[in-house]
């Protein structure tokens, strides 16, 4: 990087951002499209002409050759088909260059080949991607050369949405319109919209590609499903906030370059608690915008690990016995003039509108606990949530002691008269500075937790699209919000039916505060008592997509239909069983042809030592102590290698839905774990010029 290396000069350089807009589209139009962006006004035809050829000009002059509708089906990855901008040849053997409104505004990419739970057969095929010109477009570039992408939502031929982008569009509206009816309840006019806001935190692993390339089931699976514990793991601290490694630094500054040419604000990089974990955090922007960007960030990290001989690894929990990786959501919601609707201020117990919104966020997490927690629902979160490094699969909200005293108050007494300060912390040394001290402390085993202004969402999986929790964050949140402002409206006297609502809403939820340690066995004993649900797998929590509360809720709010919550309970059925389904099939193979191989060449060594051995009249009482330990581990091996294909077989003739995704998590789970402990006991006994895969040991610390 050279020494005149400018972030502000290279920032956004790949996007068709406001600024480019200004410069290149006619006044009139400028101010036409920020009608449909700002005020969601429709989008005129002719507009649409003028911005089509002003995006095609520029992202010609950065090299683009071709775009494409980059959209979010329900695969979880993103999605694009790339046509170029060649329309036909000319006589002359030149080509014209065109690209149309039309062309612009909608897609038709196959409809029937997405997960579409069942709202699309296969003879069905025709869908639309229609393009967000709230997220801007931008060219990227790799090895395909430089591609225009133009963000979209992707809906089938009658309407439903196939994708992440819609109902999330839709969520925000919802939220938007009825976080305004609060605000003019407290005498705000200046404000005209309100947004939420989202900081997605990154976590990730990097592994060497070479390594990573012998292990199958980080190939096929994202994920180890074998591999003893080195001999040193996370106990020592030592890589938390570690000087990063001159190899990985290379490659975070690659990442930072891309992102930010991207409009990427990434601001925070640094080691993470495991081993070879790492972690990427942007600055917070609309959620839209912010969920875009986080694929973006996902996309990248992989493409540039690959082009530093490395790979990144997604998968909520890589490797068993250290942490696991999350993506913490931290939400809140900010008017177009700049308020925060979460910020206490100084003196929270006198913060009416704030309290109020408090309490209406605190019942809407109680009510619908189990769809917060179906929102981070994956088969890989199932290996990481409620281990000592992840929130636990209760959900609860961390206040901290200044607003859970303010609460309290509330409750006892019905007014709040006091808000706990913060102090001075002294240090102890002459020459260093005194330090403001927070009026609370942080809890990293929340799963909601309250953080300054912002409720930081730690449940989400590594590799997830940060849309659907925020598609439910912000419909729970617009009906409480809807429910408080219904009851209000009616009152004859506004500030004490505000004190009144906002002392009510904290009695009837009080349970869903938690200020102690979510990792402790006697908050599972204590959340049981309170009746706070403990969905502890992504099929345990599936079916709260399908209650009357939350059909009726989205159904209200026009996020999603009946018919949309009941496509995505088949298809998450589906996924989870397809996703143990190639991990058995996976586990299979390796045992089959790569370890149970390994183990009888193994035992055939020593037994032919022992055997020179015996012949000579010498001591081979530890070569048959292994031998033998070696030959019961290869038969329980065995023994479970039979029962996991015989379990698999079964479940594998079942047809999708809930009845296989349940089995595969009752019965094939069970099997694939029983198969992996004496592989891994096989590990620490069998030679490791033998043994057929990198150890934890080779991908954990070799970079």
């Amino acid at each position: 990087m050279s020494e005149n290396y400018n972030i502000s000069r290279i920032f956004g350089e790949n996007v068709f951002s406001d600024r480019v807009m200004q410069e290149r589209l006619p006044g009139k139009i400028y101010k036409q499209l920020h009608k449909t962006i700002d005020e969601g006004k429709e989008l005129d035809p002719m507009v649409a002409e003028v911005v089509a050829e002003a995006m095609k000009e520029w992202a010609i002059e950065k090299g683009a050759t071709h775009y494409t509708h980059w959209f979010q089906p329900l695969t979880g990855v993103t999605a694009e088909k790339h046509d170029s901008f060649i329309t036909a040849p000319r006589e002359d053997g030149t080509v014209l260059l065109d690209f149309s409104g039309k062309e612009l505004i909608k897609g038709e990419p196959d409809a029937s080949s997405f997960p579409s739970g069942g709202l699309r057969a296969t003879f069905e095929a025709r869908g639309y991607t229609a393009w967000d010109p709230t997220s801007p477009a931008f060219v990227r570039k790799d090895a395909a050369g430089a591609i225009l992408c133009i963000p979209t939502a992707f809906c089938s031929y009658t309407g439903e949405a196939l994708d992440q982008k819609t109902p999330l569009l839709r969520s925000m509206e919802a939220i938007g319109q009825q976080a305004l009816r609060l605000l003019r309840l407290f005498g705000n006019t200046s404000s005209s919209k309100v947004t939420p806001s989202v900081g997605a935190e990154q976590e990730y692993f990097l592994v060497n590609a070479e390594t990573f390339r012998q292990r199958k089931d980080l190939i096929y699976t994202g994920r180890t499903l074998f591999g003893a514990m080195p001999p040193k793991g996370q106990e020592m601290d030592d890589h938390y906030f570690g000087t990063i490694r001159q190899r990985v630094a290379a490659y975070m500054r690659q990442v930072n370059d891309e992102l930010w040419k991207l409009g990427v604000a990434a601001k925070t990089q640094h080691n993470e608690v495991a081993p070879a974990q790492h972690e990427l955090a942007p600055i917070y922007e609309k959620v839209n915008v912010a969920a875009d960007h986080n694929q973006i960030v996902m996309q990248t990290l992989r493409r540039v690990a690959n082009e530093h001989g490395l790979k990144c690894l997604l998968h909520e929990k890589p490797f068993a016995g250290v942490n696991g990786s999350g993506k913490h959501n931290n939400w809140s919601l900010i008017t177009d003039d700049g308020i925060n609707m979460l910020d206490p201020g100084k003196t929270p117990h006198q913060n009416t509108q704030f309290l109020l919104i408090l309490a209406c966020i605190l019942k809407a997490v109680d009510v619908h606990a189990d769809l917060l927690r179906e929102s981070a629902a994956d088969p890989g979160n199932d290996h990481r949530l409620g281990a000592n490094e992840a929130p636990p699969a209760i959900v609860s909200v961390f206040l901290g002691e200044q607003l859970e005293d303010v609460a309290r108050q509330l409750i006892d007494t019905g007014n709040a008269t006091t808000s706990k300060k913060g102090g001075v912390l002294k240090t102890g040394v002459s020459t260093l500075p005194d330090l403001f001290q927070d009026a609370t402390d942080r809890n990293r085993t929340s799963p909601f937790a309250f953080t300054g202004n912002k409720f930081e969402f730690r449940m989400v999986g590594s590799r997830d699209s940060i849309a659907s929790p925020n598609i439910v964050l912000n419909t729970i949140v617009a009906e409480a919000f809807c429910e408080a402002c219904d009851e209000l409206e009616k009152a004859e006297d506004f500030h004490a039916a505000v004190n009144d609502l906002t002392k009510r809403l904290f009695t009837e939820h009080e349970r869903i505060i938690f200020n102690g340690n979510g990792y402790a066995e006697e908050w599972v004993r204590e959340a049981e008592r309170r009746g706070l649900p403990n969905l502890a797998s992504m099929v345990d929590a599936i079916p709260a997509l399908m209650t009357e509360s939350s059909v009726s809720m989205f159904e209200r709010f026009g996020v999603l239909t009946r018919t949309e919550l009941l496509s995505r309970v088949e298809i998450k059925y589906e996924n989870y069983a397809k996703a143990t389904n190639v991990e058995a099939l996976t586990m299979i193979d390796m045992a089959t042809k790569q370890f149970v191989p390994a183990v009888v060449r193994y035992t055939g060594q020593l037994a032919s030592i022992i055997g020179s051995l015996e012949q000579v009249g010498g001591d081979c009482s530890v070569q048959r102590q292994i031998l033998d330990k070696c030959t019961v581990l290869l038969n329980e091996t065995s023994r479970a290698l039979e029962e996991l294909r015989s379990v698999h077989k079964t479940g594998a003739a079942m047809p999708y839905g809930k009845e296989k995704a349940v089995y595969y998590h009752e019965s094939v789970m069970p099997a694939m774990d029983a198969l992996r402990r004496p592989v891994d006991e096989l590990e620490m006994l069998v030679d490791k010029s033998i043994w057929p895969m990198p150890s934890y040991g080779d991908l954990l610390f070799e970079l």
